[in-house]
């Protein structure tokens, strides 16, 4: 299972790290876009979204047209070896997280989210996701759903990331959508 499941994730990179840097910038509008239009946000709702790191998909744009919409984001920071959802503030020093990525330092507000926007490293039609092999955000929906939330799930990335099937593990979490630039796609979810 983890050689296919290594096998799809280095397939799948492979196809976003040779699409250019135009590519990317165009394709992520198109997610903001996209994304934005289906995401219902009321003001205060809590969105995590994440800052990217290599060539992943750059989701600020989305993450600013939901903090318009009255949305309080906040980003992934490890912590202990797992993940929390840290405030994030327009202003606010950010600090390094390993893996290339930054999130606020540890006196940010620590929220719950109700809306994830989930970074992916391949994904499939049924909502099947593959990230980075640590398994952090499974572990993280795992936790809050035992505080009784219940966030909506939604993948993140480009078209090239698709598989025909991800295999899944008994800890893996299911999406409830995934957004690319050509399209959203409604998965069966949690």
């Amino acid at each position: 299972m983890q050689q296919a499941k290594q096998r799809l994730r280095a397939e799948a990179l492979a196809r976003r790290d040779a699409m250019g840097a135009e590519a990317r910038i165009e394709a992520s509008l198109a997610v903001a876009d996209r994304c934005a239009n289906l995401v219902a946000v009321e003001p205060g709702s809590i969105v995590s979204g994440f800052l990217p790191i290599r060539t992943e998909i750059d989701i600020w744009p989305l993450m600013m047209a939901l903090a318009d919409r009255g949305a309080r984001l906040c980003v992934p920071a490890i912590a202990e070896d797992c993940l929390q959802f840290r405030e994030l503030l327009r202003g606010v020093p950010l600090e390094p997280q390993g893996f290339g990525t930054f999130a606020p330092g540890p006196d940010a507000a620590v929220l719950d989210p109700d809306v994830m926007l989930v970074p992916l490293a391949a994904f499939d039609r049924s909502g099947g996701r593959i990230g980075y092999g640590r398994g952090y955000y499974d572990a993280a929906i795992a936790k809050l759903r035992e505080k009784g939330k219940a966030p909506q799930l939604i993948g993140v990335g480009f078209d090239v990331q698709e598989v025909e099937v991800v295999p899944t593990e008994p800890h893996d979490i299911p999406l409830h959508a995934i957004v690319t630039e050509r399209e959203a796609i409604g998965c069966d979810g949690p």
